[in-house]
């Protein structure tokens, strides 16, 4: 798992055209590293593989469904605004208060590359697509803070910068 400081987490994830062997593979990594860290959510930007999938456990939002993958997902349709607390695996220890959509409808694709669509009725799994669809357009959650709120986290963003650099040598 790549740390705040890392290019990828700033990099557009490309889509998927294809099923390999390699990405079905790498899918299947993608969700055991989710739940390896508990996460709700794990973009492959997060893996440093800037393909345009992230896993998603629907389970760590109360919401009684097995964790997948969605490929090359597009937001279609949020409603209302919920201020909530958010955080990040790739930002450990940083967490802030920011507004995010309470609906959300997601299209994609499967594990299969078929059409799929994704409602997040649950306020914390909406949260958790929209905040996956986010790092893969190279969108970090602390980039929803104001400059000020933001400011508070500087000294943490240099620590992680600086585990980042250590875990790529």
């Amino acid at each position: 798992m790549v740390l705040y400081g890392n290019p990828a987490l700033r990099t557009r994830s490309r889509p998927v055209e294809k099923l390999t062997p390699e990405l079905v593979q790498f899918l299947q990594d993608l969700k055991v590293s989710m739940l390896t860290q508990d996460g709700l959510g794990l973009a492959a930007n997060q893996l440093a593989v800037t393909v345009a999938a992230f896993a998603i456990n629907p389970a760590g939002a109360d919401v009684d469904q097995e964790p997948y993958c969605i490929i090359n997902p597009q937001t279609v349709a949020t409603e209302g605004t919920v201020e909530a607390e958010e955080g990040c695996l790739s930002l450990p220890g940083l967490f802030d208060f920011l507004p995010r959509p309470e609906f959300a409808r997601i299209t994609g694709l499967n594990e299969e590359l078929q059409p799929i669509t994704v409602e997040g009725t649950a306020r914390l799994l909406t949260r958790a697509l929209l905040h996956e669809i986010d790092h893969l357009n190279g969108v970090l959650f602390i980039d929803h803070l104001g400059p000020t709120r933001r400011g508070m986290f500087s000294t943490k963003l240099k620590e992680l910068e600086a585990m980042e650099k250590e875990q790529c040598k």
